[in-house]
């Protein structure tokens, strides 16, 4: 069962002698290295990719759509010029992942579903959207790889989330006007605020604040000096109640999921260090005392309890009864295309959802990131997607494995990273703000967080059994 699992999640495939192997490879990748050696700016190439890269995570919540597209236009030119400047070396040949052929196999069935679309120019279109976060994926991933860069744009994020839930809670204590009909009108709670900083939504700025949370408490432990961990803390209380006064139940649904994965593998982290009753114990206790919280605070506080039994009111509630008519809508599109779907992006659902839609339900997504990846690239798409999410998690699992034997406080971000991936999947079950730019870059730089750290199966086995007199 091992070796299939291994299989599975490709990692015990061997990409080095593939790719060393490979004529395409060999032909592209080093194709402009000898005017590497002569150019300033690709001796310094990771830096000003890192600099480019800092540009989306620092304007993204401010910036238009269109200066985030351009912007990302620009990344992914100078990855091109990156890869083939590259010297086909071991060390980069290295730096592709599984991940890396999990999101180029996404890519091609996207590409399919283009083809086969019935929109095929709004589907085209999106297509090169797509296409365009890919490649940031790719970007980030080898930027990542330098420890020095990679910690400095996590800070980078954790300070402009900063700015953003600052904003929020001013937005809270002052008052904000409504941009949208984002409560039920006969709720008790239709005349609170809800708070959306300069995003515009809550829901969408819970969705760009749920990472910052995860991130800045994490921080706390893999911050070294105690100024530094009492800005961490800083950070996770104001990003915290930022996010909870966006009154979003998709937002509260993957805060409560990430939280409790969190405390999950940080008990599992320093397990190593705890004495035996504590080992078998702490993680009980832990989340028995989470779990515990949230109840008192389903009970006890009013807004809490009306917005979380509402999640259970069904068509009573009118957020609700919108969502089940849109996927009502939805199931009849994946129904009549179920293989490779519509094609992807708003543009292909803008187009064809109007054609199934209930009368006074317009939508311009399907509300939940299963069925919109569904709906665009069909069963084939969906099976790639979880394909993928599997790969990237059980990557994940076994870097934090690795980084915990050394103790290396590089795993705190790996751990961050996990929660942070479930947190985002459990809100985009019922909201598909992780299509929107602000939320999607993250999502990109959070998988090539993940892929930053991989290393091949037989070198990780290799280092556990080289550790094990260490540890004995």
């Amino acid at each position: 069962m091992n070796l299939v699992w291994q299989r599975f999640t490709l990692s015990s495939l061997p990409l080095k002698e593939y790719f060393a192997s490979s004529y395409v490879h060999r032909s592209l990748v080093g194709l402009l290295s000898s005017w590497r050696q002569t150019s300033v700016l690709l001796q310094w190439g990771d830096a000003t990719a890192a600099a480019l890269l800092s540009s989306i995570y620092a304007l993204a919540p401010f910036a238009s759509s269109t200066l985030i597209g351009l912007l990302l236009g620009a990344c992914v030119a100078f990855w091109l010029l990156l890869t083939l400047s590259d010297e086909a070396t071991p060390a980069n040949v290295s730096s592709v992942t599984p991940i890396h052929l999990l999101v180029l196999l996404y890519w091609g069935v996207a590409a399919i579903a283009t083809a086969l679309s019935p929109v095929k120019k709004a589907a085209l279109n999106d297509l090169g959207t797509l296409t365009l976060y890919l490649l940031l994926f790719t970007l980030c991933a080898r930027v990542l790889r330098s420890p020095r860069l990679r910690s400095w744009i996590i800070i980078l994020y954790l300070h402009v989330s900063l700015i953003v839930s600052v904003y929020g809670l001013r937005q809270w204590f002052f008052g904000a006007t409504a941009l949208a009909t984002w409560v039920d009108p006969e709720s008790p709670l239709s005349k609170t605020t809800r708070v959306y900083s300069y995003l515009g939504n809550p829901n969408l700025l819970a969705g760009y604040l749920l990472p910052a949370v995860i991130f800045s408490l994490v921080a706390i432990f893999a911050w070294q000096s105690w100024p530094k961990k009492a800005l961490a803390l800083t950070m996770l209380i104001v990003n915290t109640s930022c996010l909870i006064l966006t009154f979003s139940r998709g937002g509260w649904i993957g805060l409560v999921v990430a939280i409790l994965a969190v405390m999950a593998l940080l008990v599992y982290w320093k397990s190593v260090e705890m004495p035996r009753f504590w080992r078998t114990w702490s993680l009980p206790i832990v989340l028995g005392g989470l779990i515990g919280v949230l109840l008192l605070a389903v009970i006890f506080v009013e807004p809490v309890q009306i917005r979380v039994l509402s999640i259970f009111a069904d068509r009573k509630d009118s957020s609700n009864n919108f969502r089940r008519n849109v996927w009502d809508a939805v199931f009849q599109m994946i129904r009549d295309r179920p293989i490779f779907g519509i094609g992807p992006g708003h543009g292909s659902f803008n187009k064809v959802y109007p054609l199934y839609q209930h009368p006074r339900y317009t939508a311009l997504s399907a509300y939940s990131i299963l069925f919109e990846v569904t709906v665009e690239t069909g069963f084939v798409g969906l099976a790639c997607f979880l394909w993928l999410i599997i790969v990237t998690f059980n990557t994940a699992f076994l870097q934090v494995r690795r980084l915990r034997q050394f103790r290396s406080v590089e795993g705190f971000w790996l751990i961050g990273a996990i929660a942070t991936l479930l947190g985002m999947l459990a809100h985009g079950t019922v909201d598909t703000v992780w299509y929107r730019p602000e939320v999607n870059t993250l999502w990109w730089l959070i998988v090539a967080l993940i892929a930053s750290y991989w290393t091949p199966l037989a070198q990780n086995q290799t280092n556990s059994s080289n550790s094990e007199p260490a540890l004995n």
